[in-house]
């Protein structure tokens, strides 16, 4: 009876593993952004620095953790398609010479990238869902918010 029991609860902790495994990745706005949707393929070119100011002419700065961050995985393979070294390169190729601040900024933890956003007019980041503060705008990506059906950040 006690083999039982405990295949049961393996069982049942195996289940959840997917679930942890699995996690939306939002877009978060500094609150003075008047961003509250992007396109997928217009996000991308944030993130590669491509895109360096909003509309109004305020500059765009795209906060981030490490590409090397196993939290960053999904990040890497669906917006930047590229290796992780690829990506820190193109970081500092993207902050090299510019004036008035880092394109995109490296932070250490999901805690300080939601810090950073509150703090700097026009930044925004990709942040776990979990991680979420009153101090951020959720920012809608291909018209869709995390956890709705077809978001194109939902990790696997």
């Amino acid at each position: 009876m006690p083999t039982r029991v405990v295949l049961s609860v393996a069982l049942l902790i195996l289940s959840w593993v997917p679930l942890a495994v699995s996690k939306d990745i939002a877009l978060v706005s500094n609150k003075s952004n008047s961003l509250t949707t992007i396109s997928m393929p217009d996000l991308v070119k944030i993130c590669k620095a491509q895109t360096t100011r909003w509309p109004d002419g305020k500059p765009v700065t795209f906060i981030t953790r490490s590409p090397a961050s196993p939290d960053m995985k999904m990040v890497v393979e669906k917006v930047y398609a590229m290796a992780p070294g690829a990506v820190a390169a193109l970081i500092s190729a993207a902050n090299h010479g510019r004036a008035g601040g880092p394109a995109i900024l490296v932070v250490n933890s999901n805690e300080d990238l939601v810090r950073k956003v509150e703090a700097t007019p026009g930044a925004i980041a990709l942040v776990d869902v979990y991680s979420i503060t009153g101090g951020v705008v959720v920012v809608k990506v291909g018209g869709k918010l995390p956890l709705e059906p077809g978001y194109p950040l939902h990790g696997n």
